[in-house]
Protein backbone atom coordinates (compact mmCIF):
# COMPACT_ATOMS: atom_id res chain seq x y z
CA UNK A 1 0.00 0.00 0.00
CA UNK A 2 2.87 2.38 0.80
CA UNK A 3 4.19 1.86 -2.72
CA UNK A 4 0.85 3.05 -4.15
CA UNK A 5 1.19 6.33 -2.29
CA UNK A 6 4.46 7.02 -4.12
CA UNK A 7 2.89 6.71 -7.56
CA UNK A 8 1.67 10.16 -8.69
CA UNK A 9 -0.36 8.96 -11.70
CA UNK A 10 -2.31 6.54 -9.52
CA UNK A 11 -2.87 8.99 -6.66
CA UNK A 12 -3.79 12.06 -8.70
CA UNK A 13 -6.06 10.12 -11.07
CA UNK A 14 -7.75 8.41 -8.13
CA UNK A 15 -8.34 11.71 -6.31
CA UNK A 16 -9.72 13.48 -9.40
CA UNK A 17 -12.17 10.67 -10.15
CA UNK A 18 -13.12 10.33 -6.48
CA UNK A 19 -13.82 14.08 -6.36
CA UNK A 20 -15.90 13.70 -9.51
CA UNK A 21 -17.99 10.98 -7.84
CA UNK A 22 -18.41 12.92 -4.56
CA UNK A 23 -19.47 16.15 -6.29
CA UNK A 24 -21.93 14.27 -8.51
CA UNK A 25 -23.43 12.45 -5.55
CA UNK A 26 -23.64 15.63 -3.42
CA UNK A 27 -25.04 17.98 -6.08
CA UNK A 28 -26.76 15.71 -8.62
CA UNK A 29 -28.99 18.36 -10.21
CA UNK A 30 -26.25 20.97 -10.62
CA UNK A 31 -23.89 18.27 -11.85
CA UNK A 32 -26.41 17.10 -14.44
CA UNK A 33 -27.08 20.66 -15.65
CA UNK A 34 -23.35 21.35 -15.96
CA UNK A 35 -22.86 18.14 -17.94
CA UNK A 36 -25.67 19.08 -20.34
CA UNK A 37 -24.28 22.59 -20.85
CA UNK A 38 -20.81 21.17 -21.45
CA UNK A 39 -22.20 18.69 -23.96
CA UNK A 40 -23.98 21.42 -25.94
CA UNK A 41 -20.88 23.62 -25.98
CA UNK A 42 -18.48 20.84 -27.00
CA UNK A 43 -20.63 19.47 -29.84
CA UNK A 44 -21.44 22.92 -31.25
CA UNK A 45 -17.88 24.22 -31.07
CA UNK A 46 -15.79 21.12 -31.77
CA UNK A 47 -18.10 18.74 -33.62
CA UNK A 48 -16.26 19.42 -36.88
CA UNK A 49 -12.95 18.66 -35.16
CA UNK A 50 -14.10 15.19 -34.12
CA UNK A 51 -15.27 14.49 -37.70
CA UNK A 52 -12.00 15.56 -39.30
CA UNK A 53 -9.88 13.75 -36.71
CA UNK A 54 -11.58 10.38 -37.05
CA UNK A 55 -11.50 10.54 -40.86
CA UNK A 56 -7.81 11.38 -40.62
CA UNK A 57 -7.19 8.33 -38.42
CA UNK A 58 -8.75 6.10 -41.08
CA UNK A 59 -6.52 7.57 -43.80
CA UNK A 60 -3.37 7.21 -41.66
CA UNK A 61 -4.12 3.59 -40.77
CA UNK A 62 -4.80 2.53 -44.35
CA UNK A 63 -1.58 4.23 -45.44
CA UNK A 64 0.44 2.40 -42.79
CA UNK A 65 -1.14 -0.99 -43.56
CA UNK A 66 -0.22 -0.86 -47.23
CA UNK A 67 3.03 1.06 -46.94
CA UNK A 68 6.60 -0.20 -46.49
CA UNK A 69 5.92 -0.30 -42.75
CA UNK A 70 3.16 -2.91 -43.09
CA UNK A 71 5.45 -5.89 -42.42
CA UNK A 72 6.82 -4.44 -39.18
CA UNK A 73 5.81 -6.65 -36.25
CA UNK A 74 4.43 -5.50 -32.92
CA UNK A 75 7.27 -7.26 -31.21
CA UNK A 76 10.69 -8.60 -32.21
CA UNK A 77 11.05 -9.74 -35.86
CA UNK A 78 10.74 -13.41 -34.86
CA UNK A 79 7.74 -12.98 -32.52
CA UNK A 80 4.50 -14.94 -33.01
CA UNK A 81 0.88 -14.08 -31.99
CA UNK A 82 -0.04 -15.07 -28.44
CA UNK A 83 -3.73 -15.87 -29.12
CA UNK A 84 -5.61 -17.67 -31.86
CA UNK A 85 -7.49 -15.53 -34.38
CA UNK A 86 -10.89 -16.51 -32.93
CA UNK A 87 -9.83 -15.69 -29.37
CA UNK A 88 -8.23 -12.48 -30.60
CA UNK A 89 -11.42 -11.26 -32.28
CA UNK A 90 -13.50 -12.33 -29.27
CA UNK A 91 -11.28 -10.31 -26.95
CA UNK A 92 -11.55 -7.28 -29.24
CA UNK A 93 -15.32 -7.41 -28.86
CA UNK A 94 -15.00 -7.91 -25.10
CA UNK A 95 -13.27 -4.58 -24.72
CA UNK A 96 -16.61 -2.85 -24.11
CA UNK A 97 -17.62 -2.68 -27.74
CA UNK A 98 -20.18 -5.43 -27.36
CA UNK A 99 -22.32 -3.58 -24.81
CA UNK A 100 -22.97 -0.68 -27.14
CA UNK A 101 -23.64 -3.04 -30.02
CA UNK A 102 -26.33 -4.97 -28.13
CA UNK A 103 -27.81 -1.72 -26.77
CA UNK A 104 -28.05 0.00 -30.15
CA UNK A 105 -28.41 -3.00 -32.50
CA UNK A 106 -32.19 -2.56 -32.80
CA UNK A 107 -32.53 0.86 -31.19
CA UNK A 108 -30.34 2.87 -33.55
CA UNK A 109 -31.80 1.79 -36.92
CA UNK A 110 -35.32 2.21 -35.55
CA UNK A 111 -34.44 5.65 -34.15
CA UNK A 112 -33.17 6.73 -37.57
CA UNK A 113 -36.28 5.19 -39.11
CA UNK A 114 -38.47 7.46 -36.96
CA UNK A 115 -36.15 10.50 -37.25
CA UNK A 116 -34.12 10.19 -40.47
CA UNK A 117 -30.57 11.63 -40.39
CA UNK A 118 -30.45 15.32 -41.24
CA UNK A 119 -34.11 15.15 -42.29
CA UNK A 120 -33.15 13.43 -45.55
CA UNK A 121 -36.37 11.40 -45.80
CA UNK A 122 -39.92 11.25 -44.52
CA UNK A 123 -40.14 9.31 -41.24
CA UNK A 124 -41.08 5.62 -41.33
CA UNK A 125 -40.83 5.26 -45.10
CA UNK A 126 -38.85 2.88 -47.29
CA UNK A 127 -36.27 5.62 -47.93
CA UNK A 128 -36.02 6.25 -44.17
CA UNK A 129 -35.35 2.52 -43.67
CA UNK A 130 -32.54 2.61 -46.26
CA UNK A 131 -30.93 5.63 -44.59
CA UNK A 132 -31.36 4.05 -41.17
CA UNK A 133 -29.11 1.11 -42.07
CA UNK A 134 -26.68 3.24 -44.08
CA UNK A 135 -25.98 5.58 -41.15
CA UNK A 136 -26.01 2.76 -38.59
CA UNK A 137 -23.29 1.01 -40.61
CA UNK A 138 -21.37 4.26 -40.79
CA UNK A 139 -21.61 4.97 -37.05
CA UNK A 140 -20.48 1.45 -36.14
CA UNK A 141 -18.11 0.78 -39.00
CA UNK A 142 -14.51 1.51 -39.88
CA UNK A 143 -14.49 5.05 -38.50
CA UNK A 144 -15.53 4.03 -34.99
CA UNK A 145 -12.73 1.51 -34.73
CA UNK A 146 -10.09 3.81 -36.20
CA UNK A 147 -9.50 5.51 -32.83
CA UNK A 148 -9.09 2.13 -31.11
CA UNK A 149 -6.84 0.93 -33.90
CA UNK A 150 -4.53 3.96 -33.99
CA UNK A 151 -3.99 3.94 -30.22
CA UNK A 152 -3.54 0.15 -30.18
CA UNK A 153 -1.01 0.32 -33.00
CA UNK A 154 0.99 3.06 -31.31
CA UNK A 155 0.98 1.40 -27.89
CA UNK A 156 1.79 -2.01 -29.34
CA UNK A 157 4.68 -0.69 -31.42
CA UNK A 158 6.31 1.22 -28.58
CA UNK A 159 5.67 -1.44 -25.96
CA UNK A 160 6.58 -4.59 -27.85
CA UNK A 161 8.87 -3.33 -30.61
CA UNK A 162 10.74 -0.59 -28.76
CA UNK A 163 10.60 -2.11 -25.28
CA UNK A 164 8.85 0.89 -23.72
CA UNK A 165 6.28 0.74 -20.89
CA UNK A 166 2.63 0.65 -22.00
CA UNK A 167 2.09 4.34 -21.25
CA UNK A 168 1.12 7.42 -23.26
CA UNK A 169 4.07 9.25 -21.70
CA UNK A 170 6.46 6.53 -22.94
CA UNK A 171 5.30 7.18 -26.51
CA UNK A 172 6.03 10.88 -26.13
CA UNK A 173 9.32 10.37 -24.24
CA UNK A 174 11.65 11.05 -27.24
CA UNK A 175 9.93 14.39 -27.91
CA UNK A 176 10.18 15.42 -24.25
CA UNK A 177 13.88 14.64 -23.76
CA UNK A 178 15.02 18.27 -23.88
CA UNK A 179 11.83 19.89 -22.55
CA UNK A 180 11.90 21.54 -19.13
CA UNK A 181 9.52 19.87 -16.70
CA UNK A 182 9.31 16.75 -18.86
CA UNK A 183 8.58 14.54 -15.85
CA UNK A 184 5.55 16.63 -14.89
CA UNK A 185 4.33 16.71 -18.51
CA UNK A 186 4.68 12.92 -18.75
CA UNK A 187 2.68 12.49 -15.55
CA UNK A 188 -0.04 14.83 -16.86
CA UNK A 189 -0.29 12.86 -20.14
CA UNK A 190 -0.80 9.59 -18.27
CA UNK A 191 -3.39 11.18 -15.99
CA UNK A 192 -5.27 12.46 -19.08
CA UNK A 193 -5.29 8.93 -20.47
CA UNK A 194 -6.53 7.40 -17.20
CA UNK A 195 -9.37 9.90 -16.75
CA UNK A 196 -10.48 9.60 -20.39
CA UNK A 197 -10.40 5.81 -20.09
CA UNK A 198 -12.39 5.67 -16.86
CA UNK A 199 -15.08 8.01 -18.18
CA UNK A 200 -15.29 6.25 -21.56
CA UNK A 201 -15.64 2.84 -19.96
CA UNK A 202 -18.16 4.14 -17.42
CA UNK A 203 -20.26 5.35 -20.36
CA UNK A 204 -20.26 1.89 -21.88
CA UNK A 205 -21.07 0.19 -18.59
CA UNK A 206 -23.86 2.68 -17.98
CA UNK A 207 -25.50 1.74 -21.27
CA UNK A 208 -25.35 -1.92 -20.32
CA UNK A 209 -26.81 -1.34 -16.86
CA UNK A 210 -29.67 0.74 -18.28
CA UNK A 211 -30.51 -1.97 -20.79
CA UNK A 212 -30.42 -4.81 -18.26
CA UNK A 213 -32.75 -2.78 -16.03
CA UNK A 214 -34.97 -2.05 -19.05
CA UNK A 215 -35.11 -5.75 -19.91
CA UNK A 216 -36.04 -6.73 -16.36
CA UNK A 217 -38.76 -4.07 -16.39
CA UNK A 218 -40.11 -5.17 -19.76
CA UNK A 219 -40.11 -8.88 -18.93
CA UNK A 220 -40.87 -8.97 -15.20
CA UNK A 221 -42.13 -5.51 -14.26
CA UNK A 222 -39.10 -4.70 -12.12
CA UNK A 223 -38.98 -0.87 -11.82
CA UNK A 224 -36.52 1.19 -13.84
CA UNK A 225 -34.99 2.96 -10.89
CA UNK A 226 -31.66 4.08 -9.54
CA UNK A 227 -31.92 1.45 -6.79
CA UNK A 228 -32.19 -1.44 -9.23
CA UNK A 229 -29.46 0.01 -11.42
CA UNK A 230 -27.21 0.15 -8.36
CA UNK A 231 -28.06 -3.48 -7.55
CA UNK A 232 -27.23 -4.59 -11.12
CA UNK A 233 -23.94 -2.71 -10.99
CA UNK A 234 -23.08 -4.22 -7.60
CA UNK A 235 -23.67 -7.76 -8.90
CA UNK A 236 -21.49 -6.92 -11.89
CA UNK A 237 -18.68 -5.70 -9.59
CA UNK A 238 -18.73 -8.94 -7.59
CA UNK A 239 -18.66 -11.04 -10.78
CA UNK A 240 -15.88 -8.87 -12.19
CA UNK A 241 -13.76 -9.37 -9.06
CA UNK A 242 -14.08 -13.14 -9.47
CA UNK A 243 -13.06 -12.85 -13.14
CA UNK A 244 -10.18 -10.48 -12.35
CA UNK A 245 -8.69 -12.94 -9.88
CA UNK A 246 -8.28 -15.55 -12.66
CA UNK A 247 -6.08 -13.41 -14.90
CA UNK A 248 -6.20 -12.30 -18.55
CA UNK A 249 -5.58 -15.73 -20.09
CA UNK A 250 -8.40 -17.36 -18.14
CA UNK A 251 -11.15 -14.95 -17.06
CA UNK A 252 -11.32 -12.48 -19.94
CA UNK A 253 -10.48 -15.04 -22.65
CA UNK A 254 -13.05 -17.61 -21.52
CA UNK A 255 -15.84 -15.08 -20.98
CA UNK A 256 -15.05 -13.38 -24.29
CA UNK A 257 -15.23 -16.55 -26.34
CA UNK A 258 -18.44 -17.56 -24.52
CA UNK A 259 -20.02 -14.22 -25.34
CA UNK A 260 -19.00 -14.33 -28.98
CA UNK A 261 -20.56 -17.79 -29.25
CA UNK A 262 -23.84 -16.58 -27.69
CA UNK A 263 -23.90 -13.57 -30.00
CA UNK A 264 -23.35 -15.73 -33.08
CA UNK A 265 -26.13 -18.06 -31.90
CA UNK A 266 -28.58 -15.14 -31.62
CA UNK A 267 -27.59 -13.88 -35.07
CA UNK A 268 -28.17 -17.29 -36.66
CA UNK A 269 -31.54 -17.65 -34.88
CA UNK A 270 -32.79 -14.26 -36.10
CA UNK A 271 -31.68 -15.03 -39.66
CA UNK A 272 -33.43 -18.42 -39.68
CA UNK A 273 -36.69 -17.38 -38.03
CA UNK A 274 -36.82 -13.78 -39.24
CA UNK A 275 -37.50 -12.26 -42.68
CA UNK A 276 -34.30 -13.75 -44.11
CA UNK A 277 -34.63 -12.46 -47.68
CA UNK A 278 -35.46 -8.93 -46.56
CA UNK A 279 -32.54 -8.97 -44.12
CA UNK A 280 -30.13 -10.01 -46.88
CA UNK A 281 -31.40 -7.44 -49.37
CA UNK A 282 -31.41 -4.64 -46.81
CA UNK A 283 -27.89 -5.52 -45.67
CA UNK A 284 -26.47 -5.50 -49.21
CA UNK A 285 -28.18 -2.21 -50.07
CA UNK A 286 -27.10 -0.60 -46.81
CA UNK A 287 -23.48 -1.67 -47.26
CA UNK A 288 -23.48 -0.37 -50.81
CA UNK A 289 -24.80 3.01 -49.70
CA UNK A 290 -22.28 3.06 -46.83
CA UNK A 291 -19.26 2.50 -49.10
CA UNK A 292 -20.57 4.83 -51.80
CA UNK A 293 -21.08 7.74 -49.41
CA UNK A 294 -18.30 7.05 -46.89
CA UNK A 295 -16.24 10.20 -47.48
CA UNK A 296 -19.30 12.45 -47.61
CA UNK A 297 -20.72 11.05 -44.36
CA UNK A 298 -17.30 11.26 -42.70
CA UNK A 299 -17.12 15.01 -43.30
CA UNK A 300 -20.84 15.86 -43.10
CA UNK A 301 -20.64 18.88 -40.78
CA UNK A 302 -24.07 20.24 -41.79
CA UNK A 303 -23.05 23.93 -41.43
CA UNK A 304 -26.30 25.53 -42.65
CA UNK A 305 -28.72 23.67 -40.42
CA UNK A 306 -29.48 23.61 -36.72
CA UNK A 307 -30.12 19.87 -36.81
CA UNK A 308 -28.94 18.12 -33.65
CA UNK A 309 -28.82 14.70 -35.25
CA UNK A 310 -25.02 14.62 -35.72
CA UNK A 311 -24.31 15.71 -32.15
CA UNK A 312 -26.72 13.07 -30.79
CA UNK A 313 -25.26 10.26 -32.85
CA UNK A 314 -22.07 10.53 -34.95
CA UNK A 315 -20.23 13.16 -32.91
CA UNK A 316 -21.19 11.41 -29.67
CA UNK A 317 -19.88 8.12 -31.04
CA UNK A 318 -16.60 9.65 -32.22
CA UNK A 319 -16.04 11.35 -28.87
CA UNK A 320 -17.05 8.20 -27.01
CA UNK A 321 -14.55 6.01 -28.86
CA UNK A 322 -11.77 8.61 -28.50
CA UNK A 323 -12.38 8.75 -24.74
CA UNK A 324 -12.44 4.96 -24.79
CA UNK A 325 -9.37 4.61 -27.00
CA UNK A 326 -6.63 4.55 -24.31
CA UNK A 327 -8.40 1.54 -22.78
CA UNK A 328 -9.46 -0.35 -25.90
CA UNK A 329 -6.29 0.58 -27.77
CA UNK A 330 -3.98 -0.52 -24.96
CA UNK A 331 -5.99 -3.71 -24.43
CA UNK A 332 -5.98 -4.47 -28.16
CA UNK A 333 -2.22 -3.90 -28.20
CA UNK A 334 -1.81 -6.23 -25.22
CA UNK A 335 -3.54 -9.14 -27.01
CA UNK A 336 -1.93 -8.41 -30.42
CA UNK A 337 1.70 -9.16 -29.63
CA UNK A 338 3.52 -10.66 -32.60
CA UNK A 339 1.15 -9.48 -35.33
CA UNK A 340 2.38 -7.27 -38.18
CA UNK A 341 1.13 -3.72 -38.64
CA UNK A 342 -0.71 -4.81 -41.80
CA UNK A 343 -2.34 -7.76 -40.04
CA UNK A 344 -3.19 -5.62 -37.03
CA UNK A 345 -4.79 -2.82 -39.03
CA UNK A 346 -6.75 -5.12 -41.33
CA UNK A 347 -7.89 -7.25 -38.38
CA UNK A 348 -8.87 -4.42 -36.03
CA UNK A 349 -10.16 -2.02 -38.68
CA UNK A 350 -12.09 -4.56 -40.68
CA UNK A 351 -13.25 -7.57 -38.61
CA UNK A 352 -15.04 -5.89 -35.64
CA UNK A 353 -16.65 -3.23 -37.90
CA UNK A 354 -17.85 -5.96 -40.26
CA UNK A 355 -19.32 -7.91 -37.34
CA UNK A 356 -20.99 -4.71 -36.11
CA UNK A 357 -22.52 -4.08 -39.52
CA UNK A 358 -23.71 -7.68 -39.70
CA UNK A 359 -25.32 -7.31 -36.25
CA UNK A 360 -27.08 -4.06 -37.21
CA UNK A 361 -27.99 -5.44 -40.61
CA UNK A 362 -29.61 -8.55 -39.16
CA UNK A 363 -31.26 -7.13 -36.04
CA UNK A 364 -31.94 -3.67 -37.42
CA UNK A 365 -32.87 -4.97 -40.86
CA UNK A 366 -35.33 -7.48 -39.39
CA UNK A 367 -36.87 -4.81 -37.12
CA UNK A 368 -37.30 -2.41 -40.05
CA UNK A 369 -38.90 -5.16 -42.10
CA UNK A 370 -41.33 -6.00 -39.28
CA UNK A 371 -42.39 -2.36 -38.94
CA UNK A 372 -42.75 -1.77 -42.69
CA UNK A 373 -44.54 -5.02 -43.51
CA UNK A 374 -46.47 -5.75 -40.32
CA UNK A 375 -46.61 -2.43 -38.47
CA UNK A 376 -45.05 -4.16 -35.45
CA UNK A 377 -44.63 -0.92 -33.50
CA UNK A 378 -40.93 -1.36 -32.70
CA UNK A 379 -40.14 2.24 -33.70
CA UNK A 380 -42.81 3.52 -31.33
CA UNK A 381 -41.38 1.48 -28.45
CA UNK A 382 -37.90 2.89 -29.18
CA UNK A 383 -39.24 6.43 -29.04
CA UNK A 384 -40.96 5.74 -25.73
CA UNK A 385 -38.12 3.85 -24.04
CA UNK A 386 -34.95 3.00 -25.92
CA UNK A 387 -33.98 0.25 -23.43
CA UNK A 388 -37.08 -1.76 -24.42
CA UNK A 389 -36.19 -1.98 -28.12
CA UNK A 390 -34.36 -5.31 -28.14
CA UNK A 391 -36.95 -7.05 -25.98
CA UNK A 392 -39.92 -5.80 -28.02
CA UNK A 393 -38.11 -7.07 -31.10
CA UNK A 394 -37.54 -10.52 -29.58
CA UNK A 395 -41.27 -10.81 -28.81
CA UNK A 396 -41.81 -11.37 -32.53
CA UNK A 397 -39.84 -14.63 -32.46
CA UNK A 398 -40.52 -18.06 -30.98
CA UNK A 399 -38.92 -18.88 -27.60
CA UNK A 400 -39.13 -15.20 -26.64
CA UNK A 401 -38.34 -15.73 -22.97
CA UNK A 402 -35.25 -17.82 -23.71
CA UNK A 403 -34.00 -15.29 -26.27
CA UNK A 404 -34.51 -12.41 -23.84
CA UNK A 405 -32.67 -14.23 -21.06
CA UNK A 406 -29.80 -15.06 -23.41
CA UNK A 407 -29.66 -11.41 -24.48
CA UNK A 408 -29.47 -10.21 -20.88
CA UNK A 409 -26.80 -12.83 -20.18
CA UNK A 410 -24.93 -11.49 -23.22
CA UNK A 411 -25.13 -7.93 -21.92
CA UNK A 412 -24.16 -8.95 -18.40
CA UNK A 413 -21.12 -10.93 -19.51
CA UNK A 414 -20.09 -7.95 -21.65
CA UNK A 415 -20.41 -5.81 -18.52
CA UNK A 416 -18.10 -8.16 -16.63
CA UNK A 417 -15.50 -8.47 -19.38
CA UNK A 418 -15.54 -4.73 -19.99
CA UNK A 419 -14.97 -3.96 -16.32
CA UNK A 420 -12.33 -6.68 -16.08
CA UNK A 421 -10.37 -5.63 -19.15
CA UNK A 422 -10.78 -1.91 -18.33
CA UNK A 423 -9.52 -2.32 -14.77
CA UNK A 424 -6.58 -4.29 -16.17
CA UNK A 425 -5.61 -1.47 -18.53
CA UNK A 426 -6.18 1.38 -16.06
CA UNK A 427 -4.11 -0.54 -13.51
CA UNK A 428 -1.42 -0.89 -16.18
CA UNK A 429 -1.52 2.85 -16.91
CA UNK A 430 -1.08 3.60 -13.21
CA UNK A 431 1.60 0.95 -12.61
CA UNK A 432 4.38 2.26 -14.84
CA UNK A 433 2.99 0.41 -17.85
CA UNK A 434 3.36 -3.07 -16.37
CA UNK A 435 1.84 -5.90 -18.45
CA UNK A 436 0.94 -7.68 -15.21
CA UNK A 437 -0.42 -5.02 -12.82
CA UNK A 438 -1.21 -6.10 -9.24
CA UNK A 439 -4.66 -7.48 -8.51
CA UNK A 440 -5.24 -4.84 -5.82
CA UNK A 441 -4.96 -2.04 -8.36
CA UNK A 442 -7.31 -3.83 -10.73
CA UNK A 443 -9.91 -4.21 -8.00
CA UNK A 444 -9.53 -0.56 -6.94
CA UNK A 445 -10.02 0.72 -10.46
CA UNK A 446 -12.89 -1.64 -11.17
CA UNK A 447 -14.67 -0.24 -8.12
CA UNK A 448 -13.92 3.37 -9.15
CA UNK A 449 -15.23 2.79 -12.68
CA UNK A 450 -18.44 1.38 -11.20
CA UNK A 451 -18.66 4.41 -8.89
CA UNK A 452 -18.39 6.96 -11.67
CA UNK A 453 -20.81 4.93 -13.79
CA UNK A 454 -23.38 5.05 -10.97
CA UNK A 455 -22.80 8.79 -10.52
CA UNK A 456 -23.45 9.49 -14.19
CA UNK A 457 -26.62 7.37 -14.17
CA UNK A 458 -27.88 9.18 -11.05
CA UNK A 459 -27.23 12.66 -12.44
CA UNK A 460 -28.75 12.36 -15.88
CA UNK A 461 -28.90 8.86 -17.25
CA UNK A 462 -28.09 8.49 -20.95
CA UNK A 463 -27.55 12.22 -21.55
CA UNK A 464 -25.04 12.49 -18.69
CA UNK A 465 -23.17 9.45 -20.05
CA UNK A 466 -22.96 11.10 -23.47
CA UNK A 467 -21.81 14.42 -22.03
CA UNK A 468 -19.07 12.84 -19.95
CA UNK A 469 -17.70 10.89 -22.93
CA UNK A 470 -17.52 13.94 -25.20
CA UNK A 471 -15.93 16.23 -22.60
CA UNK A 472 -13.34 13.60 -21.64
CA UNK A 473 -12.42 13.01 -25.27
CA UNK A 474 -11.83 16.62 -26.28
CA UNK A 475 -8.37 17.15 -24.71
CA UNK A 476 -7.23 13.64 -25.56
CA UNK A 477 -7.65 14.24 -29.31
CA UNK A 478 -4.69 16.62 -29.17
CA UNK A 479 -2.64 14.00 -27.35
CA UNK A 480 -3.53 11.51 -30.10
CA UNK A 481 -2.20 13.86 -32.79
CA UNK A 482 1.13 14.05 -30.99
CA UNK A 483 1.23 10.25 -30.59
CA UNK A 484 0.65 9.74 -34.34
CA UNK A 485 3.55 12.09 -35.10
CA UNK A 486 5.82 10.10 -32.77
CA UNK A 487 4.75 6.83 -34.39
CA UNK A 488 5.81 7.97 -37.86
CA UNK A 489 9.09 9.28 -36.49
CA UNK A 490 9.96 6.03 -34.73
CA UNK A 491 8.75 3.81 -37.59
CA UNK A 492 11.12 5.57 -39.96
CA UNK A 493 13.97 5.21 -37.46
CA UNK A 494 13.18 1.53 -36.84
CA UNK A 495 13.08 0.73 -40.56
CA UNK A 496 16.36 2.54 -41.15
CA UNK A 497 18.03 0.55 -38.38
CA UNK A 498 16.68 -2.75 -39.71
CA UNK A 499 17.78 -2.03 -43.28
CA UNK A 500 21.23 -0.94 -42.18
CA UNK A 501 21.61 -4.13 -40.15
CA UNK A 502 20.58 -6.29 -43.11
CA UNK A 503 22.89 -4.33 -45.42
CA UNK A 504 25.80 -4.91 -43.10
CA UNK A 505 25.02 -8.63 -42.83
CA UNK A 506 24.49 -9.35 -46.52
CA UNK A 507 26.43 -6.48 -48.15
CA UNK A 508 23.54 -5.69 -50.44
CA UNK A 509 20.33 -3.71 -50.35
CA UNK A 510 17.54 -5.81 -48.83
CA UNK A 511 14.71 -6.84 -51.14
CA UNK A 512 11.81 -4.41 -50.86
CA UNK A 513 13.90 -1.36 -49.99
CA UNK A 514 13.07 1.73 -51.98
CA UNK A 515 15.53 3.32 -54.41
CA UNK A 516 16.02 6.24 -52.04
CA UNK A 517 16.74 3.89 -49.17
CA UNK A 518 19.14 1.94 -51.38
CA UNK A 519 20.98 5.12 -52.31
CA UNK A 520 21.31 6.17 -48.69
CA UNK A 521 22.60 2.75 -47.67
CA UNK A 522 25.14 2.74 -50.52
CA UNK A 523 26.38 6.20 -49.52
CA UNK A 524 26.72 5.09 -45.92
CA UNK A 525 28.70 2.02 -47.01
CA UNK A 526 31.00 4.09 -49.27
CA UNK A 527 31.68 6.55 -46.48
CA UNK A 528 32.58 3.73 -44.10
CA UNK A 529 34.99 2.18 -46.64
CA UNK A 530 36.76 5.50 -47.31
CA UNK A 531 37.18 6.15 -43.63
Amino acid sequence: MSDLLRQPVFIISFLIIALFVVVGATFPEAFGEAATAGLDWATLTFGWFFLVSVFGFVVVLLFLAFSKYGDTKLGPPDSEPEFSYYSWVAMLLAAGFGIGLVFYGVAEPMSHFSEPPYGLAEPETVEAARLALQYSFFNWGVSQWSAFCIVGLIMGFFQFRKGKPGLVSAVMEPALEKVAGRRQIATALDIFAVIATVVGVATSLGLGVLQVNGGLNYLYGIPESFLWQAVILAIMVVAYMISASTGLEQGIRILSTTNLTIAMGLVIFVVIFGPSLQILRSFIEGMGAYFQNFVYMSLQANPHSDSTWASSWTIFYWAWVIAWSPFVGTFVARVSYGRTIREFVIGVLMVPPLLACVWHGIFGGAALSFDLAENAGIAQVVQENITFSLFRFLELFPATTLLSLLSMALIFIFLITSADSASYIVAQLTDYGSTNPPLLKRLVWGTMIAGICLTLIATGGLEALQAAAILAALPFVLVLYAMVWMLFRELARDRREQLERLYEEHEQTPVGASLEEARQLSENGAQEESS
